[in-house]
């Protein structure tokens, strides 16, 4: 790997770091002058592994001083399977945010096999997450944030902020495009494709906005508006996404025969978990020796709002909420929520998730905030946002660009995709975000939830699209086909 040049950001004000920034000879990054070497991307919550070529980049961690401890960014290509590449490789942004795009792409790279015949794919785990600098510390998960005290929210806080091997305000969206732009000229790269998905979504979008001129083609998957602050509005769309569920297990006959009046089961588990929460024994999930977990009102909303993300999880919902209810039998559900909460403790860096939350949300929360009389009508209610909250309270802000919350306008082309049952980013937010974009489309795929890039025939049409980087003829008609996965009527399967 070469020695990266000093960098030196020219203006900082009101402690808003300002895009003026160049190296300290006054030169753009020079083509090229990343070695890299081969390796193999393999990770502890993704199965396989891929063949690629690797290095360490060195960034400083605070771009406004030129003396400050450098850190080091993990990038990986995953080269082109045909001998003369496309000279505009994908470049893989992923979500969480702290989620690492190395982990990711182990899990999709089926989906972008037809990309990578004729291009390069670019794999950096942003600042704070995988292996680059990860920022993490033992900061409650979703169910144990819900009841914690503010005031022992607040003081863990600041305990796992002390904790970190960073400085938690220097890992937010606006100093990471700038990494990315940094990479794409050490790898020589003179135009990139994009494919976010969800909160790279918004990573992707403020790359267009800060450098135009190097992008080629967007592809936003699970889309966040840049005018959108993320919070407020998570338990409306979770409730959204679980009244679908509902619904259409009252108009499927064998699901409604199985679980009749399916919401009134959940209310009654609801009340029941509020009052008294369970100790459950269940196998654990690596080892299958006998464990004894707790399961009450905020574990059940945790692991409800996250099966909700795929419609082949959201499948197993009515017969899980019939088993815990109904049945008597809470093993099932509360092993769902073992092992999601043990995935995303793997798979999600705390500290840098907080440090773009607290930043570049919290901000925004009161001009987007939800009255609290329809957030108690919601299953997860007021309580999530009062625990990010509480959090924000004691988490150090960090630089966000002054128009990064400004409508994105841009002639790239664009094409978003998005799950009519989305728990989390619904259609209407994609529409936000293609407002000003002159030459975009919105595909949204039925009964589906967060994701879309590896759902029916998408993978070709997104090929097609970042192929031809024109939205015309892009074959999307194969989509129609796509609908919700059937529901599981008992521990064997769907029905027949």
């Amino acid at each position: 790997m070469t020695t990266r040049p000093t960098h030196k950001c020219l203006i900082e004000t009101l402690g808003i770091l300002l895009l003026a920034c160049a190296r300290a000879d006054g030169s753009e990054a020079q083509p090229g002058t990343l070695q890299l070497e081969s390796c193999r991307l393999q990770s502890e919550t993704a199965g396989g592994s891929v063949a690629a070529r690797c290095a360490s980049f060195e960034v400083p961690e605070n771009r406004a001083d030129p003396s400050s401890k450098t850190i080091r960014l993990h990038v990986a290509v995953v080269p082109a399977l045909r001998t003369e590449a496309e000279p505009d490789p994908l470049f893989v942004l992923t979500g969480g945010p702290g989620q690492a795009a190395s982990d990711f792409y182990l899990t999709m790279n089926p989906a972008l096999a037809r990309i990578r015949r004729d291009r390069d794919i670019v794999i950096v785990d942003q600042r704070g997450t995988g292996r680059s600098n990860r920022l993490d510390c033992a900061l409650p998960n979703d169910a144990d944030l819900t009841e914690a005290d503010p005031a022992v929210l607040r003081a863990r806080a600041r305990e796992c902020v002390r904790a970190l091997p960073g400085d938690a305000r220097f890992y937010t969206t606006s100093i990471a495009v700038r990494d990315l732009e940094e990479v794409r000229a050490a790898l020589g790269y003179q135009k990139i494709n994009l494919y976010g998905i969800s909160y790279g979504t918004r990573v992707a979008q403020h790359y267009l906005r800060r450098y135009p001129t190097r992008v080629r083609a967007v592809v936003l998957d699970g889309v966040v508006p840049p005018q959108l602050a993320l919070g407020p509005r998570i338990a409306l769309e979770a409730q959204r996404a679980l009244d679908a569920v509902f619904e259409r297990c009252a108009v499927e006959v064998e699901c409604e025969r199985a679980f009749p009046d399916l919401r009134a089961q959940f209310a009654a588990l609801r009340g029941r978990l509020a009052e008294r929460p369970m100790q459950v024994s269940i196998a654990d999930p690596v080892s299958a020796r006998p464990m004894l977990v707790r399961f009450g009102i905020a574990e059940l909303n945790a692991v409800v709002r996250l099966l909700s993300y795929s419609d082949e999880t959201a499948s197993t919902l009515p017969l899980l909420i019939h088993q815990a209810h109904s049945a008597q039998r809470p093993e099932p559900i509360a092993a769902q929520f073992e092992m999601i909460k043990r995935s995303m403790q793997a798979q999600l860096a705390y500290g840098m998730h907080f440090s773009v939350v607290c930043s570049e949300d919290a901000p925004g929360w009161d001009r987007e905030e939800v009255p609290e009389p329809m957030l108690r009508e919601t299953y997860i209610g007021a309580d999530f946002m009062a625990a990010m909250t509480a959090v924000c309270d004691e988490w150090p802000r960090g630089p966000v660009d002054e128009d990064f919350s400004a409508p994105l306008e841009s002639d790239v082309p664009v094409l978003a995709l998005s799950g009519e049952h989305d728990p989390v980013t619904p259609p209407e937010y994609a529409e936000r975000s293609l407002e000003r974009l002159a030459n975009s489309k919105h595909l949204v795929l039925a009964g589906q939830g967060h994701g879309q890039l590896a759902v029916g025939c998408m993978p070709r049409v997104v090929a097609r699209f970042i192929g031809s980087a024109s939205l015309a003829d892009l074959g999307e008609e194969c989509l129609d086909t796509v609908a919700a996965a059937p529901f599981m009527i008992s521990s064997t399967g769907p029905a027949p």
